[in-house]
């Protein structure tokens, strides 16, 4: 078994800091980079990119609404036709800022609430895949197995990584318990590697009501904004070894 671990680390911005990057780039396999819009800046990007490089991480986009003061986090009606110069302008930016890294960007992650929005609706889910195939139809979407997004992974000719969290409760229908809810984040280090393991040994994902919902898995986030993210990645880490599953990045895995 192969699973990868990725994170979504260079969410600061300026002077402001989340997340300890440092501390979680030697444990993962691929980073999921802000791009300016949600959080992060031109020089966050910079030194995260060089930091991920030097740690042999695989680098990926992690766009989202223009949205600083919500961190991306708040539902923005916006006409599918705005997606792909959204998404244009955040994964150029990136890419260009990884050739000074002389790294290179592998995968797209849409951030926040794009994401949750694009995984329900087939509309805008078309928009993302198919604005992601144009800027490169080698780049790698993830998304969770089962999703509109998903689906338009394959309806445009893209690779999809299945994403599942190992430190986010899941409702009854698959998707996550809403932040505030009790349940919706995980941030004991030991049930967190608990769920990690089972989750990629089972392709299964279990709801806060107990009940077991099988789905492809390829990668497991850890949220890197957590506090607690370096000790669950620690404990994640060491589960997953122990139970022999192989840590790799993205482009390691054999996507279909």
């Amino acid at each position: 078994m192969k699973v990868t671990l990725n994170a979504d680390l260079g969410e600061g911005f300026g002077p402001w800091t989340m997340g300890d990057d440092a501390a979680l780039l030697p444990l993962i396999g691929s980073a999921s980079l802000a791009c300016g819009f949600h959080a992060g800046d031109p020089g966050t990007m910079l030194r995260v990119a060089k930091l991920a490089l030097a740690a042999g991480v695989s680098v990926g986009a992690h766009p989202g609404f223009d949205d600083l003061r919500g961190f991306g986090r708040r539902r923005i009606e916006i006409d599918p036709a705005e997606i792909p110069a959204l998404l244009a302008y955040q994964v150029g930016a990136l890419s260009a800022v990884c050739a000074l890294a002389r790294h290179r960007v592998t995968h797209v992650k849409p951030h926040g609430a794009l994401y949750t929005m694009a995984c329900a609706d087939p509309v805008l889910a078309g928009a993302v895949a198919g604005a992601i195939a144009g800027l490169n139809r080698a780049l790698i979407l993830v998304a969770p197995a089962g999703t509109a997004l998903a689906a338009a992974a394959g309806r445009y000719g893209l690779r999809l990584a299945a994403e599942a969290f190992c430190d986010r409760g899941y409702e009854a229908d698959g998707s996550l318990t809403p932040r505030g809810v009790a349940g919706a984040v995980i941030d004991d280090p030991a049930e967190a590697a608990a769920r990690a393991v089972a989750m990629v040994r089972d392709q299964a994902v279990v709801t806060r009501q107990g009940k077991v919902l099988p789905t492809r898995i390829d990668t497991l986030c850890l949220h890197g904004d957590s506090p607690a993210a370096p000790a669950i990645a620690r404990a994640v880490v060491a589960a997953l070894d122990e139970a022999g599953i192989s840590r790799v990045s993205l482009p390691e895995l054999h996507l279909g």
